[in-house]
């Protein structure tokens, strides 16, 4: 199966990122790609909350236009993760999935939220303009199960070993990682989470600098169950990441490597 991460360089302006976030999938299809996952935060990058809450209200025409795309390119479509309304002045950062018709498949709230300090003046608290999620999510698609995360998550070992459990073989990590930590554990983590799992992951990723003074990691990612990075996107600018992942070589990794049996705590 051919799958693609998009990288993105969003902004506060939300028509201007669906714009790039459509041509994005257009190539990403005409490069034959099945599975597509946006960035966190594709619709809207910004330190502004007052505008991340007029975004959220405009959830609907969004799920409207991830779908509308699925069903266009007949492609399975990750929608990274855009705000929604929730409760008392915050919103969610939640993660939409289609399916090649068009229909919702599944919705996941990011469980991690983001609150520390990085160092050199640099902090975040994103608990307090967004609201957790509870529950893993696993979704069914055509030859396999995806787990659904986002950036920070992959931080939490046991939520990937919870999905694998459950039968994800691969997991999507839309992110929109900092500079500091990025250079420091971006890598290392994500072929972590694959090499515990022997699973696929795919994690695509802002890049660049971004209104509000924030500036991402980028390094779009696809690496396979053992670990390796098969394929990068090394330049600072939007792309288009693509790999043809073997899903039997996860299956026949846990048949002749059946760590994920072994447990014993």
């Amino acid at each position: 199966m051919k799958v693609a991460a998009l990288q993105m360089n969003s902004g506060d302006v939300m028509d201007e990122n669906l714009a790039v976030a459509d041509g994005l999938i257009g190539q990403a299809v005409e490069f034959g790609a099945e599975l597509v996952v946006l960035p966190e935060n594709f619709s809207l990058m910004t330190g502004d909350h007052k505008v991340r809450l007029v975004a959220a209200q405009r959830g609907r025409e969004v799920r409207r236009f991830l779908s509308e795309l699925a069903k266009k390119h007949s492609i399975s479509l990750v929608g990274g993760s855009i705000p929604l309304a929730s409760t008392e002045g915050k919103v969610t950062n939640s993660c939409l999935m289609y399916g090649k018709d068009g229909e919702f498949l599944a919705r996941y709230d990011k469980i991690h939220l983001f609150d520390v300090d990085v160092g050199g003046g640099e902090s975040y608290q994103e608990s307090a303009r967004t609201t957790a999620g509870s529950q893993p999510v696993l979704v069914s698609v055509p030859n396999t199960q995806v787990g659904l995360t986002i950036c920070y998550d992959m931080r939490f070992p046991e939520l990937y070993r919870t999905l694998s459990e459950r039968g994800a073989e691969v997991f999507t990590v839309p992110s929109a990682f900092t500079v500091p930590t990025g250079r420091a554990h971006w890598h290392v983590l994500l072929r972590c989470r694959a090499i515990e799992n022997l699973a696929w992951i795919i994690a695509p990723a802002q890049v660049g600098c971004h209104p509000g003074g924030r500036e991402t990691f980028g390094h779009s990612l696809i690496i396979d169950p053992w670990g390796e990075v098969v394929a990068e996107q090394t330049e600072p600018t939007p792309q288009v990441v693509l790999a043809d992942i073997d899903l039997q070589s996860v299956r026949d990794k846990r048949r002749h490597f059946p760590v994920l049996t072994h447990r014993r705590l």
